[in-house]
């Protein structure tokens, strides 16, 4: 089986927003407010009264939003902001910052602080983050079972991309007895969870059981978020003997390898 890893709320006294601004204060955004959808004026005009959840989605807008100007370095201030008043989803966002080096210097050893932070918190993807940091190594040793415990941590309270991990481990019998029974069933609730990754783990898991057409139900839900390396891997699906065929499936997965147009991630 060709299973794939990955690559890679109250609001708080204006006084102490104040005081927690860094030197450098975040600007407002140059695109025109009025032009704004409804959903993006609220979280905006809830940042700035200090609403740490809010900060942290205008941030992610600032990274990548149809209505703003790119801005890495002055989403990544809106995390810190929220991230001293104590919010989880801040320091995951800001190890997603120093993981890419968005806003500021690449730095995987601080990525994994802010990871384990997050997780500290109680924010799942932060979980999630630290988990495959440590799985792979990244920003300081490399703890299989620490990376088995929190992707059962999180996978337990419903995040779809730790299920498929968690999966992985019973499936390959990483730090815990192997169990192709319960490996089948994470990967099909990381499937109906949403995860493009756990959903082509579950097709291809579905056709070594000659239940072809099931399996290409899960390949049509994960494609067009799937990256290049489960995008090849799908196609390697496709050729084998005992695969059934959708040609306008196969023809989507050519045509998003070819618009993607960038290296496969290594497999783990």
């Amino acid at each position: 089986m060709i299973l794939q890893l990955p690559s890679l709320r109250t609001a708080f006294p204006t006084g102490l927003f104040k005081r927690l601004r860094p030197k450098k204060k975040p600007g407002r955004p140059t695109s025109r407010q009025a032009d704004w959808p409804a959903e993006l004026q609220g979280i905006y005009t809830r940042a700035l009264k200090g609403h740490t959840l809010e900060q942290v989605l205008w941030g992610k807008a600032l990274l990548d939003s149809i209505w703003l100007p790119p801005d890495p370095q002055q989403a990544r201030e809106w995390f810190l902001i929220a991230a001293q008043a104590g919010e989880g989803a801040a320091h995951n966002m800001l190890g997603r910052c120093a993981h890419f080096g968005w806003g500021d210097k690449r730095d995987l050893a601080q990525a994994r602080q802010h990871y384990e932070n997050a997780a500290r918190l109680g924010d799942l993807w932060g979980c999630y983050n630290l988990g495959i940091c440590v799985l792979r190594g990244l920003g300081g040793p490399e703890d299989r079972s620490q990376a088995f415990r929190l992707f059962r941590h999180a996978a337990l309270r419903g995040h779809a991309k730790s299920m498929n991990l968690l999966a992985r481990f019973m499936e390959e019998g990483w730090e815990t007895p192997r169990n192709p029974q319960a490996a089948l069933e994470w990967y099909r609730r990381a499937a109906t969870g949403g995860d493009y990754r756990g959903q082509h783990n579950y097709a291809t898991a579905l056709l070594a059981m000659n239940c072809g057409e099931e399996a290409l139900f899960w390949w049509r839900q994960a494609v067009e978020e799937a990256t290049p390396d489960i995008l090849l891997a799908m196609q390697r699906s496709f050729a084998r003997p005992d695969a059934p065929q959708d040609p306008a499936l196969q023809r989507r997965v050519a045509q998003r390898l070819s618009n993607l147009a960038v290296a496969p991630a290594p497999a783990c």
